[in-house]
């Protein structure tokens, strides 16, 4: 395809990027920002969807690469969590080439606010870990497989509904939910983008430019997860959780259409 990239262009959606990446290594959601600034660029649907999945590797990759290091994450304990993950994206991915996702948008923003009223009111959430309802096993062929499939075929606020489970079914305190959300991120987001080059769909120039503003946001914002923890995680992830729900809202009944 053919897109006019003056420096100008390139250099706004790289500081897009690096402010989607920041955003999403704290509570998910970047894709708010990233997606719109594609298109808006001019890249048709598919391949907006298609190079966003390329820079969020970036982000999810540095963010991970940054929670395994500091300790937060052994990626041994991890192991089937992701391979469940990346087979449930991989099959997303195939799936919503041949199913209208379009039913997904009708309760999907009520889920969004859902998410943000569980984070904004629970008192379960914490620093601390709590009571384990799922063993790891079980976790990964349910809560791992279904998000994975999920991010494949539709996406917004994965971050969040990962984060989500490892707190209420792990018993995970909030920052390590977070750390270990990243991680099956990093998995689903390559699954999508090896099913959405093998369909040619990338942009990967473009991609490219964003991976690395992605990686700087996201290594920024992991710091903040570790030093701030709940303080930043908990208000951060309530907010996003209602900007997806009210730009889902908005594109399905056009309730800006005013503007």
């Amino acid at each position: 395809m053919t897109l006019d990239l003056t420096f100008e262009l390139i250099a706004l959606l790289f500081f897009v990027a690096m402010l989607a990446g920041f955003i999403d290594a704290i509570a998910g959601g970047g894709g708010l920002l990233t997606i719109p600034a594609l298109m808006w660029a001019g890249l048709p649907p598919t391949v907006a969807l298609a190079t966003n999945k390329l820079q969020a590797c970036g982000g999810s990759f540095f963010a991970s690469f940054y929670f395994v290091r500091k300790g937060m994450v052994k990626l041994s304990d991890m192991k089937l969590s992701i391979a469940c993950a990346f087979v449930g994206a991989a099959l997303g991915t195939i799936a919503v080439q041949m199913i209208d996702p379009a039913f997904l948008e009708v309760f999907l923003p009520f889920l969004m606010l859902a998410i943000g009223g569980y984070f904004l009111f629970s008192k379960k959430i914490s620093e601390e870990d709590k009571l384990q309802v799922l063993t790891p096993g079980v976790f990964a062929f349910t809560a791992a497989l279904a998000v994975g499939f999920y991010d494949g075929f539709f996406g917004p606020g994965t971050g969040s509904f990962f984060a989500l489970a490892f707190v209420s079914l792990a018993g995970y305190g909030l920052a390590k939910a977070t750390a270990h959300a990243k991680i099956l991120n990093f998995s689903t987001n390559i699954a999508s983008l090896i099913f959405f080059a093998i369909g040619g769909k990338v942009f990967w120039m473009l991609g490219g430019v964003m991976l690395i503003g992605q990686a700087i946001g996201a290594t920024l914002g992991s710091r903040l997860v570790l030093t701030k923890g709940t303080k930043i995680i908990r208000p951060l992830v309530v907010v996003m959780s209602i900007a997806m729900s009210v730009k889902l809202l908005s594109s399905q009944y056009d309730l800006f259409a005013w503007f």
